[in-house]
């Protein structure tokens, strides 16, 4: 029988990589939730996350030992560490717990707004009325899906959550624009590595202690699990995704990709918490996905050598 190869070009199988880690961050409000408080803190979740990907990311460093990293370079990468990895899971896990998934999606639909101010002003990526308007239908449909489809109610303790998912969104939009000059240098495998080191190295003095007073034999499988999903899944292999779409794709377009999650993390309700599927989500996924495209078809990519991002001076 005739066989069909198909052969995916370095776009294609970024944005295919954007989509897989949209995917794992969707259902990773709902796995981490249910991981808080009973059973971790966020400081313990921090150090589990951050040193289980530290070691994974080294074992795959070893088939890279010729990329190396100029001292310069390191101070860069220690700086995006503290934004991308210490800042912004604390931050994240900090502010889940007390906020709602619900919530945390609504202003992880802003990170894009942050991508593009601080890729127009530090890099010299340029903005579009194309962009602008893919983000403006990006935001309405992220957010007619959790507003209209589930309601917002803000307490006390979840206003002060919302505020920590804040300041995760800029750390992680400032981390993406300022890591990328780096991946364009290198590996990024290595870079990466180097960044979850850092990061390691940042948050283990103030995390450790309150590792030890986990108690692991009263953890049921299903914790086990969820644990498991949330360090391998969440952590490694979705940073492991988007820095592999970051070598080729704009900030911007990788920045953008966050307004897939509401509507993953709808999905993952309908599945698994009966939520009722509607007309107006599907309307508003219809929004979402014409926004990708809007913003993905006047990106300036890499690889097209249209809007190269210049090399960066720690």
């Amino acid at each position: 029988m005739p066989t069909f190869k198909v052969k995916l070009s370095s776009n294609s199988k970024s944005h295919i990589a954007l989509l897989a880690a949209g995917l794992i961050f969707g259902a990773n409000y709902w796995i981490a939730k249910g991981l808080m408080p009973l059973w971790f803190t966020p400081s313990q979740i921090l150090f589990l996350r951050v040193g289980a990907a530290t070691g994974l990311f080294w074992i795959i460093g070893l088939l890279y030992p010729k990329d190396k990293i100029a001292k310069k370079e390191l101070l860069r990468i220690a700086i995006c560490s503290l934004l991308g990895v210490v800042i912004n899971q604390f931050m994240f896990f900090e502010g889940l717990r007390l906020s709602h998934p619900v919530e945390a999606s609504i202003l992880h639909t802003t990170s894009p707004i942050f991508v593009m101010i601080f890729a127009a002003s530090l890099i010299g990526e340029s903005i579009t009325w194309q962009k602008l308007s893919g983000i403006l239908l990006g935001t309405i449909g992220a957010l007619t899906i959790v507003i209209k489809a589930n309601g917002v109610s803000f307490s006390s303790d979840t206003f002060r959550g919302n505020l920590f998912i804040l300041a995760n969104i800029i750390s992680y939009s400032l981390y993406i624009v300022l890591v990328k000059p780096v991946m364009m240098k290198h590996n990024p495998i290595v870079v990466i590595k180097w960044t979850f080191l850092f990061g390691f190295l940042f948050c283990a003095p103030f995390t450790l202690s309150s590792v030890t007073e986990i108690q692991w034999n009263l953890l049921p499988g299903h914790i086990w699990l969820s644990i498991l999903y949330v360090i391998i899944g969440s952590t490694f292999l979705a940073y492991l995704l988007t820095i592999f779409a970051l070598k080729y794709l704009s900030a911007m377009v990788v920045g953008f990709y966050i307004y897939l999650q509401p509507l993953l993390a709808a999905t993952v309700g309908l599945i698994f918490y009966a939520e009722r599927p509607t007309l107006l989500k599907g309307f508003a996924a219809c929004l979402i996905f014409v926004g990708v495209y809007l913003v993905n078809r006047s990106s300036n990519d890499v690889n097209k050598g249209v809007g190269k991002v210049p090399e960066a001076n720690p």
